[in-house]
């Protein structure tokens, strides 16, 4: 009879099995969550609680795949009028400077030129176009040439360097 004594006092921590500490995740969890949709029902532009679009997820990036003739040292202002000169910086950074007759289509990695823009490139009537922009790596003129020679653009270069190449700001040791 003593042992059976000795089997029944056991100490409270040695008789939790794993039971309690699930049972105990599931109230508190239960708890958060009326409490998170009580918070939302109480909020005048409460969350949704299915999402009525649908997200998206991936980002089309644009294309560029044209091969495009690398230029480096191009005197641009006295360039031909058959040569169509596109500045892929920013809108400020086109209007601090550019290249005078330059047009300026800023480029971005995350959206393709825009329809429009390919159809009056096309129209211009230019043998060629010449694209420069940040002189950064990656270089936005570089890109932008690339992906219009990929939709069917002819004759694109690229000035390496971009317009600190042709301002002369470069900085030490680089070299376009």
């Amino acid at each position: 009879m003593r042992e059976m004594s000795i089997f029944f006092r056991r100490s409270p921590a040695r008789r939790l099995t794993w039971h309690a500490p699930v049972l105990e995740a599931l109230v508190v969890t239960a708890l958060c969550a009326v409490l998170a949709l009580l918070v939302n029902a109480l909020r005048a532009e409460g969350l949704p609680l299915v999402q009525e679009t649908e997200y998206q997820i991936l980002v089309p990036c644009p294309e560029t795949s044209g091969e495009v003739e690398t230029l480096t040292g191009l005197n641009l202002t006295g360039a031909p009028t058959e040569t169509l000169v596109l500045d892929a910086r920013s809108r400020g950074a086109y209007e601090s400077w550019h290249v005078p007759g330059a047009r300026n289509v800023p480029y971005d990695y995350l959206e393709a030129v825009a329809s429009a823009t390919l159809r009056k490139l096309a129209s211009s009537g230019a043998k060629r176009v010449v694209v420069y922009g940040d002189g950064e790596n990656p270089d936005c003129g570089e890109h932008l040439a690339k992906e219009l020679a990929g939709k069917g653009i002819r004759n694109v270069g690229f000035i390496v360097g971009g317009a600190p190449a042709l301002t002369g700001d470069l900085p030490a040791g680089v070299r376009p």
